[in-house]
């Protein structure tokens, strides 16, 4: 399946491809576009839309896009994936900025990567990384005895 979201990826729009390729559609193709292109790319394609205004996958109430596929692909049995969402969420909506101190480190990433990396395929390609060493820290994190 093709997914469509903005360009110039930073949290969102590079966390929910790592989510969707590790546990949705191992096969997905990610389209990066023009911000106004977005939906009318979709509909062309027949394809998903996510992180965008009116996207079919976007922030819902105070969740943001990573969480709402979470969600919609009922995949909250993973604690360690709500652990990552909690970052991502941190990372990603302005008002839950303190939610987690995951989140600026995140946040840092997420801008830098911009400013190191102009082909947004590539940088999904050098970020996918970041989201497996995250995953694998949140599932030893979660998996400690309290």
């Amino acid at each position: 399946m093709i997914w469509v979201t903005r360009a110039r990826p930073k949290t969102d729009r590079i966390a929910c491809p790592w989510l969707i390729r590790k546990f949705i559609d191992p096969e997905a193709e990610i389209l990066y576009v023009p911000a106004d292109r977005v939906l009318a790319i979709a509909d062309e394609q027949g394809a998903h839309s996510f992180d965008a205004p009116g996207a079919e996958y976007t922030h819902r109430g105070s969740k943001c896009t990573f969480e709402t596929l979470i969600d919609e692909f009922d995949l909250s049995a993973d604690a360690a994936l709500v652990r990552l969402a909690q970052i991502v969420h941190a990372a990603d909506v302005s008002t839950g900025r303190d939610s987690d101190p995951l989140g600026a480190g995140l946040e840092a990433i997420g801008s830098g990567g911009l400013d190191v990396e102009s082909d947004d395929h590539r940088l999904l390609e050098r970020a996918t990384f970041v989201y497996d060493a995250l995953y694998a820290w949140c599932a030893r994190h979660v998996a400690r005895p309290a």
